[in-house]
């Protein structure tokens, strides 16, 4: 990963991206980054209907004073489009979408797409990525196939998220905090809900409910609102 030169914002949101319990952090975050235009990367929806992403993301950031524009990154071939890749380099705001986290990891790892994602962030950008986006980007990863833990991308170490966390299957939770690896921390971040980096490495939960913080033999339940020290930066 490339070093920071100008810290930007990180934000894992639980699911239900664009959602009204959302719209308050976007609108600060829209402030922070002084966007005019958010960038939507709904590669995860690949399968899943993904021009409704774009409505939903136009709908949700319009009233907020910024466009949004749609990069149909689906597949391999455009994540290693330089043009894409230089869309997203120059961008203050990059979102990304909901859906198949194993899709989103295929599409983005070793690409100039991951790389140029990294450039925003590490330029002084907002990066916010959301379920599988969220899931994806942080390392360990939880495997959605059962709970246990798989090989994520890694912009933050031994931090592992488990998105909707309050309405998850019991089972696929507890599993999760089974097997959670010792250095690693997990996450639990309910729907329309953010844990947020802050560009100085802080953490702060946002948003519609809470975050679960789970260690090998603890777990702590924090509001939104709430700083979480401690975590992986």
């Amino acid at each position: 990963m490339t070093s920071r030169n100008k810290p930007g914002v990180f934000v894992l949101v639980g699911g239900g991206e664009f959602g009204p319990g959302c719209r308050d952090l976007d609108a600060e975050l829209v402030a922070a980054a002084s966007a005019t235009e958010v960038v939507v990367l709904p590669t995860a929806a690949a399968f899943e209907h993904p021009e409704r992403v774009g409505a939903r993301a136009t709908a949700h950031f319009e009233p907020l004073g910024v466009t949004v524009r749609v990069l149909d990154v689906l597949h391999r071939a455009e994540a290693n489009d330089p043009k894409i890749a230089e869309i997203v380099r120059a961008a203050k705001f990059v979102y990304l979408t909901d859906g198949s986290p194993l899709h989103l990891r295929s599409v983005l790892k070793g690409s100039g797409l991951f790389e140029a994602l990294l450039a925003c962030l590490n330029g002084g950008g907002v990066l916010a990525a959301s379920g599988a986006g969220a899931t994806v980007l942080c390392d360990p990863m939880v495997d959605p196939r059962g709970g246990a833990y798989t090989v994520g991308l890694g912009v933050v170490q031994n931090l592992a998220v488990f998105p909707y966390h309050g309405t998850a299957a019991n089972h696929l939770r507890e599993r999760s905090i089974d097997l959670l690896p010792r250095n690693a921390t997990l996450v639990g971040i309910d729907e329309e809900t953010a844990l947020v980096r802050e560009a100085d490495g802080s953490w702060r939960v946002a948003g519609a409910g809470h975050v679960t913080v789970y260690a090998t033999d603890s777990s702590i339940m924090y509001e939104s609102g709430a700083r979480i020290a401690g975590l992986p930066a």
